[in-house]
């Protein structure tokens, strides 16, 4: 009996990710931003806590893999899409943009798509063991949810418009398939000189809540990505 539950604890755990995911899209869908920003980052503790639990039980399955990947394109992938889908129905459109406001928040749904292009590279990319290629999708969510969340008046005001949300939805979904190598910050111990790149990741994230708040996952992931940049470049 133990080893016929032990066996579903893993998959379980996956099916609480993607259960938090869908609540996460109906949240907003109805412009209940900081819901959905919670289950996303609730959608991410399933989502961390499965893989570990399928390695200490030693139960990690092929239909393991598949669910876990569906899972994931709901949580990180559909999810934030559909807030961006939604806040595109408040941004500021200029007149230019008039014509076309009714069809640019479907534009938004390419965060899923290239989500889903990410998760299935990444399945079948031996090269993403201890490291990324292409911007990892729960990174993604958390930035677009952070954002809109932390920064929703700014980015509802007349300072900022469609156009602009636009480009950015085009820049992050390429990233997530780009071939840019992207750190882990898995530590294999805690040695300064092995592991410089990540604490100094760390020790920038600090001020970065501080001073940005709701915003701060956000800048975060931006110092990601810039640190992965610079770092790549130096190598």
């Amino acid at each position: 009996m133990a080893n016929i539950i032990t066996r579903y604890i893993p998959n379980t755990l996956t099916c609480c990710n993607l259960l938090s995911g869908c609540i996460a899209c109906h949240m907003a869908f109805e412009s209940q931003y900081k819901a959905a920003f919670l289950f996303i980052i609730i959608g991410a503790i399933f989502d961390f806590f499965d893989g570990m639990a399928a390695r200490l039980l030693q139960v990690s399955s092929p239909i393991g893999k598949e669910l876990d990947s569906l899972a994931d394109d709901i949580t990180f992938g559909l999810a934030p899409a559909s807030i961006v889908f939604s806040l595109f129905k408040e941004v500021h459109y200029p007149a230019s943009l008039e014509p076309v406001m009714h069809i640019m928040p479907y534009t938004a749904f390419l965060i899923a798509i290239f989500s889903a292009l990410r998760l299935a590279k990444f399945n079948i990319d031996e090269r993403q063991v201890s490291s990324f290629i292409g911007l990892p999708t729960p990174a993604n969510a958390l930035f677009w949810a952070s954002l809109t969340v932390g920064s929703y008046d700014f980015l509802t005001s007349e300072q900022f418009n469609a156009l602009y949300l636009f480009i950015l939805v085009i820049v992050m979904s390429l990233l997530l398939t780009a071939e840019i190598p992207m750190f882990s910050l898995k530590f294999k111990d805690t040695s300064w000189e092995n592991n410089k790149r990540s604490y100094l990741f760390l020790i920038v994230c600090i001020p970065l809540f501080l001073i940005f708040g709701l915003s701060g996952f956000a800048a975060i992931i931006l110092w990601y990505i810039l640190l992965s940049l610079i770092t790549c470049k130096l190598k």
